[in-house]
């Protein structure tokens, strides 16, 4: 594909794939439903799964109940840890 091709237009990465011939024509298949060139429904799909991805890392579903916990344990002071109060207040070693 040449430089110059319509498809290239604004688009400045090459993503090399390797496949099995039935992958290759099970996509163009999908492609060819949807209207659209192997590439770019590809392009799509890769990104539809990444988006997923990275929103299931950032967020996640609760029933109202397990909600409204979770709002109160934000909103709650946390307990007292003597301990960890002992460290902060130490005075530092080199001091």
């Amino acid at each position: 594909m040449a430089a110059s091709d319509g498809n290239l237009r604004g688009k400045d990465v090459v993503i090399n794939l390797r496949a099995e011939q039935g992958q290759r024509e099970l996509i163009d298949r999908a492609a060819k439903v949807l209207g659209k060139n192997r590439s770019d429904f590809m392009i799509e799909s890769a990104l539809r799964a990444a988006e997923t991805v990275l929103l299931d890392r950032v967020f996640f579903d609760l029933d109202e109940a397990s909600y409204a916990r979770f709002v109160e344990a934000l909103e709650s002071p946390p307990a007292v840890n003597a301990r960890l109060l002992a460290t902060l207040t130490a005075e530092a070693p080199w001091e």
